[in-house]
């Protein structure tokens, strides 16, 4: 029994040590897509995009990090610095609805306990899975939806957070979405016609893009690390 009361002991003193602090908050800021409509500028932003995100801070370096975003995507030949585009004249209107799971690692320390302003860029990655209004390219070339779909994309995300007061953190960052699919822009249809390549245009090699530029800001709750001896 002693030594079950003293293993005990070394497991709650393991456990308690490891304790960590958790962040919950929002997101907001704008959207923009890149592909085969409009123009191919990364950080355009043209469409609001709004969301939650959730941290577990694991250590003063690194986090899980889990976010649920609704984005709106558009883009217009018009807007193109490409005269073959501006002469071709399509555009579209779409939307995504994201959920992004992954790690944040902080460039240096960012001590979530600490009463001292803490402060970092800190770099995201991760996987998405996210829902689309799937589009083709109907004979009067307009492009119209059809349905819906769901993809993965690869989140790169950039960005800097400081501590506001003692229980906030306030995060500016852009990232890019590489996605796995080539039809947020209705270029590359699927499920529909898929034998007619007269629905297909621009490069369908190519995937398309999307990018959120904006801020978060999350409210810090859990018990801080107690590093006790027996």
């Amino acid at each position: 029994m002693k030594h079950f009361a003293t293993a005990l002991l070394v497991f709650l003193a393991f456990h308690t040590s490891h304790s960590q602090t958790y962040e919950i908050g929002g997101l907001l800021g704008g959207s923009n897509y890149i592909g085969d409509v409009g123009p191919t500028t990364y950080i355009n932003p043209n469409n609001l995009a709004v969301g939650g995100m959730f941290r577990w801070n694991r250590s003063p370096r690194h986090s899980f990090r889990f976010t649920a975003m609704i984005a709106g995507l558009e883009s217009d030949d018009a807007d193109s610095k490409e005269t073959r585009r501006q002469q071709r004249g399509f555009s579209f209107n779409n939307s995504v609805k994201e959920l992004s799971l992954g790690i944040e690692y902080t460039f240096w320390e960012f001590n979530t306990h600490s009463v001292k302003p803490q402060n970092s860029p800190y770099l995201y990655t991760g996987i998405t899975y996210f829902n689309y209004e799937s589009l083709f390219l109907e004979r009067n070339n307009e492009l119209k939806k059809y349905g819906n779909a769901w993809s993965f994309a690869i989140p790169m995300v950039v960005g800097y957070k400081l501590t506001v007061g003692r229980y906030m953190v306030l995060g500016a960052e852009i990232g890019a979405r590489y996605t796995f699919t080539d039809n947020l822009d209705g270029s590359n249809p699927t499920g529909i016609k898929e034998g007619d390549p007269n629905l297909k245009f621009g490069n369908i090699n190519s995937n398309d893009w999307y990018v959120f530029t904006g801020i978060n800001l999350t409210v810090m709750f859990g018990k801080k690390p107690c590093f006790c001896t027996f």
